[in-house]
């Protein structure tokens, strides 16, 4: 039979206000980086993002080793990790966050800047010369994008130039040269592609065979998000005031390098606004 004394003092811990009691432990913050069929995989990319993490740890001045960092290179990977407990900071391609973006609670901070200085993307669609005269054309056809795993999104990066029709077959793939040879072959092949593979257009020995039909206004090409209420307002707060400095800093330019990044910068919310409208209005189509 327990005693008065042992009674009392179990009845007064019960009632205690839940302010006084004990609370949870918090889950370790960590950043959540999927860039759906880009090159690389988790393990080849851990090095790099632990570095990252501890750069942008060291220059919030939080504790050493509190930040982690993953990286995944598929959508269905990067979705299941974003949803479990201590994924507080989600670094995503736009597209990603124009499709997940409101069931994650993801909240646009910072607009990662790629290598060589451009926080915005252009997507361009490519053809063989002369076979695609405007949207039409593509009934049938397969267009070809890393983006493609939102197809939504292609259409939406390309409403400007028209609508696309409902016979088009768009698929996802990082395999860009081979989708531009089927393209010269004259197989039934577009390719939306990103900046860079654009870019690298000219350099191909068959160059002159394809155009580039239709481009997508420039809107933002990734950004910085923090998901939900995972971490408290101070502490992205000091992350936040820190981040856009990183590059100045030797082991952060060290880091960003290490992750094909120049820095971080305030995000375009014109473009991130025009990106959301056209979405929203491709729902439809």
């Amino acid at each position: 039979m327990r005693s008065p004394i042992r009674l009392a003092l179990l009845a007064a811990v019960v009632a205690l206000p839940i302010e006084h009691r004990a609370a949870e432990p918090r889950a370790a913050p960590v950043l959540v980086a999927c860039a759906p069929g880009y090159p690389g995989t988790s393990a080849e990319a851990q090095p790099n993002m632990d570095a990252l993490a501890a750069a942008m740890s060291e220059a919030a001045g939080w504790p050493k080793g509190e930040l982690s960092a993953i990286y995944f290179e598929t959508e269905k990977a990067g979705l299941e990790r974003l949803e479990k407990p201590g994924a507080a900071l989600a670094m995503v391609p736009l597209p990603f966050f124009l499709e997940h973006g409101q069931a994650l609670k993801l909240t646009p901070r910072l607009a990662p800047v790629q290598k060589g200085g451009e926080a915005s993307e252009v997507w361009s669609l490519v053809a063989k010369k002369g076979r695609v005269t405007g949207p039409a054309s593509l009934e049938g056809w397969q267009l070809v994008s890393l983006a493609g795993f939102s197809p939504r999104f292609v259409r939406a990066a390309l409403s400007g130039w028209g609508k696309l029709p409902a016979g088009v077959q768009v698929v996802m793939s990082g395999q860009v040269l081979s989708g531009l040879r089927k393209a010269v072959a004259g197989e039934n092949v577009a390719l939306l592609l990103d900046r860079a593979q654009a870019a690298a257009l000219p350099t191909l020995p068959f160059a002159g065979e394809l155009e580039v039909v239709a481009r997508s206004p420039a809107w933002p090409g990734s950004l910085l998000c923090t998901v939900d209420k995972r971490l408290p307002a101070a502490r992205w707060s000091a992350l936040g005031a820190a981040l856009p400095g990183l590059a100045k800093r030797p082991e952060g330019a060290a880091a960003l390098e290490g992750v094909r990044l120049a820095g971080f910068a305030p995000v375009d919310e014109a473009g991130l606004g025009a990106a959301r409208r056209a979405f929203a209005q491709a729902a439809g189509r």
